[in-house]
C-alpha cells in the first residue's frame, strides 16, 4: 500500500480533480476540498469490483445476507454495538438519508438543531425541505470543540423537536467522549427530542481516541436515534454510492423506510454490496495504514503552519481526514480568503462559512493525499501568505 503515490485522476470524471477550471479558476489548481481520498482502495475491494463488473451484465441487485452480516458484524468488533439486521435499511447515501429522516420526523416550519460549524448539507436537508435551522453553536476553547449544554437546553425548551449530529464531528475534528454524548442524551431525554446521527467518519478515529455510537449508550437513546452510516468515507468509496440507516424503534422506521419506498429509493448499487463486504470482511489492515498516514499528514501539517505562519491556528483532529484551522488573524473576508487560495495559491481548500456563521475565517483542508501533494499545497498557501504582507 502506497499512499505516496498520487494516482492520475484527470479526466476521470472525477468531481474532486476535474472540476478545477469550473470551480476554482484554474487546471493548476491543487485541490484538497471536498472529502475522498487520493489514495487508492484497498486491494480487496478492487478485486472484488472488478470481478463483480466481468460478469458483462449490470442488472438491478439484491441484498444478501454476507451483505448484512458484513455489516453488523463490522460494527460489533470495532464499535462493541450490537446491530440487528431488522434495523437496517439502504439509502443511496448519508446526505439523502439525513434528508429523509428531517421529512418524517419534522413537519415544516419545526426547528432542527444544528451545532455549527458543522458539514454544510445540514443547512440544506432543513432549509430545503422548509424547516427552520436552530443553531447552538460549538465553542471552541483551548483549540478544541465542546458543545454549550446551556445553549443546546435553550434550543430544546423553545420547541426543537429533533437534532442533527455530527459524530466524529466535521469539520472540527472532535471525536466526541462519551460524557458528552450521554450528557447530550440526557436533554433528548428530558425534552423528548428525536436525533439523527452522521456517523459516516465513525472509523476515522485517532489513537486515544474512542467513537461511541450514539444509539449504542442506551436503549433510551436507541428508540429516538436514526443512525446513517456508509463505508464510503472510511475506504474511499463514494462513488458507488452504497449507505445504509439503522433504526431499532419499529415506529421511526416504519416512518423512513415509507418515505424511502415513495421516493423509490431502496435499490441497492449493482456494486456496492460487493464492495461493502470487501471492505468490512478484509479491508481493516488498509484501513489501519490509512490512519496511520493521515495522522503524519495532520502532524507535519499542524507543525509546518506553527513554523510558516504562527500567526494561523490548527484545531488539532482526532478523527476524520480534516484539518480545521482558524485563519481569522489574516482579517480576510470570505471572498478574500477563497481569491488568496484559488488565485494566488493555486490551491483549493473548503472555506469556512459554508460551514455556517461561526465558521468564517477557517478553512478546512483534506489530509488524504499523499505527503509530496499536501506539503505542495502549504508552500503555495504560505508563499501567498507572506506575498499579502510583502
Amino acid at each position: 500500500m502506497n499512499f505516496n503515490e498520487l494516482p492520475d485522476r484527470r479526466g476521470t470524471l472525477s468531481y474532486k480533480w476535474d472540476q478545477r477550471e469550473k470551480l476554482f479558476g484554474g487546471e493548476d489548481v491543487l485541490p484538497l476540498w471536498v472529502a475522498d481520498m487520493d489514495f487508492k482502495c484497498s486491494p480487496a475491494i478492487v478485486e472484488a469490483v472488478v470481478a463483480r463488473a466481468s460478469q458483462g451484465i449490470y442488472g438491478y441487485t439484491i441484498k444478501s445476507k454476507e451483505y448484512v452480516d458484513a455489516i453488523t458484524g463490522w460494527f460489533q468488533d470495532r464499535h462493541h454495538w450490537t446491530m440487528e439486521p431488522s434495523w437496517l435499511t439502504d439509502s443511496p447515501g448519508v446526505v439523502p438519508s439525513l434528508s429523509i429522516a428531517v421529512r418524517t420526523l419534522t413537519s415544516p416550519g419545526d426547528q432542527v438543531i444544528v451545532m455549527s460549524p458543522v458539514y454544510n448539507p445540514f443547512y440544506d436537508v432543513i432549509v430545503k425541505n422548509e424547516r427552520t435551522i436552530a443553531d447552538s453553536p460549538l465553542i471552541l476553547k483551548n483549540g478544541r470543540y465542546e458543545m454549550d449544554f446551556a445553549a443546546l437546553e435553550k434550543r430544546m425548551q423553545d420547541g426543537a423537536k429533533l437534532l442533527l449530529l455530527c459524530s466524529p464531528h466535521n469539520p472540527g475534528g472532535r471525536v466526541w467522549t462519551k460524557e458528552e454524548l450521554l450528557e447530550l442524551g440526557d436533554l433528548c431525554i428530558k425534552y423528548d427530542v428525536q436525533v439523527v446521527a452522521d456517523e459516516i467518519h465513525c472509523d476515522l478515529v485517532f489513537d486515544g481516541n474512542t467513537h461511541y455510537p450514539f444509539a449504542s449508550l442506551s436503549s433510551a437513546l436507541a428508540e429516538r436515534t436514526v443512525t446513517c452510516l456508509a463505508p464510503s468515507k472510511t475506504f474511499n468509496i463514494p462513488g458507488l454510492q452504497t449507505s445504509f440507516v439503522a433504526i431499532s424503534n419499529p415506529d421511526l422506521k416504519r416512518l423512513f423506510d415509507g418515505e424511502v419506498s415513495a421516493l423509490s429509493i431502496g435499490s441497492v448499487n449493482f456494486f456496492g454490496p460487493t464492495a461493502t463486504i470487501a471492505a468490512y470482511t478484509q479491508g481493516e489492515p488498509w484501513l489501519e495504514a490509512v490512519l496511520t498516514y493521515v495522522k503524519d499528514n495532520h502532524d507535519y501539517a499542524i507543525q509546518y503552519l506553527g513554523e510558516h505562519v504562527p500567526g494561523l491556528t490548527p484545531v488539532p483532529s482526532e478523527g476524520t481526514y480534516l484539518l480545521w484551522v482558524d485563519c481569522r488573524s489574516l482579517g480576510l473576508a470570505p471572498a478574500a480568503l477563497k481569491r488568496l487560495m484559488y488565485r494566488d495559491a493555486k490551491i483549493a481548500f473548503n472555506e469556512g462559512s459554508i460551514y455556517g456563521k461561526t465558521g468564517e475565517g477557517f478553512l478546512r483542508i483534506n489530509l488524504a493525499c499523499p505527503r509530496d501533494v499536501l506539503a505542495e499545497a502549504l508552500t503555495r498557501f504560505t508563499q501567498a501568505i507572506e506575498r499579502i504582507g510583502s
